[in-house]
């Protein structure tokens, strides 16, 4: 062997592949290895072509064809799986060497993963890696964390193999093709933090993308039942959205699928897909993480149940025949008016959704003594992930102004857009609830920016009703936040009490 690998990837399934070829054509001498050695084989004999691709059948043979410090990259199914395979590894290994989990692992199994390696002199650095096969092909967006060290050894390979954004606009640079990858411009990488801190972004990243979904299937929604559009042309509305404000990948493939036609039956293709949709669970996670913290963030909460509803197919069809609604309108007057006023709905809603996101990730850098550079994660997204957009750069602007943002709705920017949009928002969610059309991220959205808005909020009261069953205590409008008082309710006096 005339010289040692750069780096090694373990799993050969889609992602793995594809991550290996973007690493091979970037110049870097890549050993792979899968615990089937016939996949192995299958792989390299599809990819003759590329002469820094090196498969080996034995783990051991694997680790040694590595220059130090070895680093390895492992593409398998998070859980167990993962586990299993740095079980295997570890005797292998020596002082200084790297393992990089490359999947969708929950970070606080990152954040245990790191500290159990660390005992052990090894690096471990889990990353998230956005961009599905294509992404991970071509330039997926990647979010690692771990150690600098880790990320100092690795980071001129994950910065040659990520997205690339022109450094003027923002916008992705197009036109990667095998062997021929894109040269210049900015790259989708960035260290995010220590231990797990680049999986949990990568989960805030997946929770921000349930909820972008959700809400343009809300928006087709609107248009084939309220306004009686064919799918082509509610294609050609989201293709046209996609040239301003809008313009995002998500919004793209949208208007692309729904012009699609059935290769079956002729009709249309989203017509003929079963309206029951499948979950990884990262979604979940934001859901459950933000209530454990007390974040609020409705929004990606409020997509992952409707994932769950859609789910139950069977009890949804029994149910109609049953349970009963508004008669949608069959003249519906001004259509053009109505289209722009889903856009404006779309565009506030997503707002909020990321307003959320961000929030969120504020406060869990304080959990876990991160210190998260939102701009540069705001920079990172994008290109190469799913939920890359032009919108993205407004964001990064957002906090490269104000770096101690509070939340995306107070810069003038997006506080803008609201106002200027928010009367269609409204609009829109009237028509909804009128047509008995469920719009769950729409309507979460604007009450998570009516609340945010709102000095007085009825939790007086709720605090009050608390106080009363469970002594729970209340704190006063007239005196200072932290004090804490009880009413006796159980004596006719009613006395207060300081706590």
């Amino acid at each position: 062997m005339s010289k040692s690998s750069d780096i090694g990837l373990i799993g050969l399934a889609v992602m793995g592949q594809n991550l290996a070829l973007n690493i091979a054509d970037h110049g870097y001498k890549i050993s792979v290895y899968n615990r089937t050695y016939s996949k192995t084989e299958n792989f390299l004999s599809s990819n003759t072509a590329n002469n820094n691709l090196i498969g080996f059948e034995s783990l051991r043979s694997f680790v040694d064809s590595l220059q130090p410090p070895k680093k390895i990259i492992i593409m398998v199914q998070a859980g167990k799986a993962t586990d299993a395979v740095i079980d295997t590894l570890v005797p292998f290994l020596k002082n200084g060497d790297i393992i990089i989990d490359g999947g969708n692992a929950k970070w606080t199994d990152t954040i245990s993963r790191e500290k159990s390696l660390k005992e052990k002199n090894i690096l471990f650095v889990g990353s998230g890696v956005s961009g599905g096969e294509e992404g991970a092909r071509f330039g997926p967006s990647l979010m690692p964390g771990g150690s600098k060290e880790a990320w100092n050894h690795i980071s001129s390979i994950w910065n040659a193999i990520s997205a690339k954004v022109d450094e003027n606009t923002g916008k992705p640079l197009e036109g990667a093709s095998p062997g021929k990858p894109i040269e210049g411009g900015v790259s989708c990488s960035a260290y995010i933090g220590e231990n797990g801190a680049g999986h949990y972004v990568k989960m805030v990243h997946n929770g921000i993308e349930y909820g972008d979904m959700q809400m343009i299937c809300e928006a087709y929604h609107l248009m084939a039942s309220v306004l009686k559009l064919e799918p082509y042309e509610i294609g050609q509305i989201f293709e046209e959205w996609n040239k301003g404000q809008l313009d995002s990948f998500l919004v793209e493939i949208t208007a692309d699928i729904l012009k699609q036609k059935d290769p079956r039956t002729n009709l249309p293709f989203v017509d003929v897909v079963m309206d029951a949709a499948g979950q990884k669970g990262t979604g979940k996670w934001t859901s459950v993480n933000a209530l454990d913290m007390g974040v609020p963030a409705p929004t990606v909460a409020e997509a992952v149940f409707a994932r769950c509803l859609s789910a139950i197919k069977k009890e949804r069809t029994q149910a109609s025949d049953i349970l009963t609604g508004p008669a949608i309108s069959k003249s519906i007057q001004n259509k053009d008016e109505i289209i722009q006023a889903i856009h404006d709905a779309l565009y506030c809603s997503k707002i909020c959704s990321y307003a959320q996101g961000f929030q969120l990730m504020r406060e869990a850098q304080k959990e876990y003594d991160w210190s998260l550079n939102f701009g540069e994660i705001a920079q990172i997204w994008r290109g190469g992930c799913i939920i890359r957009a032009a919108f993205l750069q407004k964001i990064t602007e957002a906090f490269t102004k104000n770096s101690n943002l509070s939340n995306l709705l107070i810069d003038g920017h997006f506080k803008e857009c609201i106002n200027k949009y928010q009367h269609n928002w409204r609009k829109v969610i009237s028509i909804a609830i009128q047509s008995g059309i469920p719009v769950p991220t729409f309507s979460s959205a604007l009450s998570y920016y009516d609340g945010y808005r709102n000095n007085r909020l009825p939790q007086n009261l709720l605090q009050a009703q608390r106080d009363y069953f469970g002594a729970h205590t209340y704190e006063r409008i007239d005196e200072d936040r932290g004090k804490f008082f009880h009413l006796d309710w159980l004596d006719p006096d009613r006395p207060e009490i300081t706590i």
